[in-house]
């Protein structure tokens, strides 16, 4: 059966993306992106996917634009509350024997779980020695977690999932609500560091205590998800915490031996001795 003229062309455009400007999509998992790609066509007004390349290689105007399509930024803050249930009760009390902690959000999006796991470790008393990077491919979406502000509309839900995680404050101890909009402190982020960090292309930056990074890796091909789990195995410290997404496995990957599962219903592994 012959491709469709789409699918002859999508891989023709991720190559461009790559080439032209160093983001590399070409590993993710098909589908996803091939319906990204089309959502991004229809919405940004071009007849082709073709002609969407054309653009993207010739305005460099086109790539932030294309970047909000192809990066997923839907994300809730303590999604998924037992995750950061399970952190505060079984994985902090390691934590606390450290000094000092470095804790890697891995593909933060618009940050709402770093403010999570900022507000979690001020909850336990951690904050202060914690030192958080927040990564993420898409530049807009970091300036959007540096930027800390939600739509007040989210908040209710924001709070219901901090409560359900074993909170010991109450969430609008952290913003304030100014013109429909909840701000959050920025003294939530006086120990973060933004940067951009590809887990396509890029290498270990630190040695971490705990990475997470939630939702992330469905998007990519196996291969991608091996080489990201590598990154992540390299970059933990001796007996350090990983975290993924409620539908992410290390099951099937080939770093799966370096990991023991330590919450495994929600996906919390550590790594082993070396």
């Amino acid at each position: 059966m012959r491709d469709s003229v789409e699918d002859i062309e999508i891989p023709l455009l991720l190559e461009a993306l790559y080439q032209r400007y160093h983001y590399d999509f070409r590993q993710y998992a098909g589908a996803s992106i091939k319906r990204r790609l089309l959502q991004a066509r229809a919405q940004l007004g071009f007849s082709s996917i073709s002609a969407m390349q054309d653009s993207l290689l010739h305005n460099p105007d086109t790539v932030p634009r294309l970047l909000n399509y192809l990066t997923v930024q839907v994300s809730e803050m303590f999604r998924d509350p037992s995750y950061y249930r399970a952190l505060r009760e079984k994985v902090l009390p390691h934590l606390r024997t450290y000094p000092s902690l470095k804790v890697w959000i891995a593909g933060c999006s618009n940050g709402e779980e770093l403010y999570s796991l900022a507000i979690l470790f001020r909850e336990e008393g951690l904050d202060q020695r914690t030192l958080f990077y927040a990564t993420d491919i898409n530049p807009s979406a970091l300036q959007a977690a540096e930027a800390g502000v939600y739509p007040l509309d989210q908040i209710q839900k924001f709070t219901a999932n901090h409560q359900k995680s074993g909170a010991k404050s109450s969430l609008s101890d952290y913003y304030t609500a100014d013109y429909g909009r909840a701000v959050f402190d920025k003294s939530l982020r006086s120990r973060v560091v933004f940067s951009d960090h590809s887990l396509v292309t890029d290498a270990v930056f630190a040695e971490m205590h705990l990475i997470s990074c939630r939702n992330v890796l469905i998007y990519f091909d196996r291969e991608l998800q091996d080489r990201a789990l590598g990154l992540f195995k390299d970059s933990l410290a001796r007996k350090g915490f990983l975290g993924l997404g409620s539908k992410e496995s290390l099951r099937f990957s080939a770093h799966a031996a370096s990991f023991s599962e330590f919450v495994s219903e929600d996906r919390i592994y550590q790594r082993r001795e070396p």
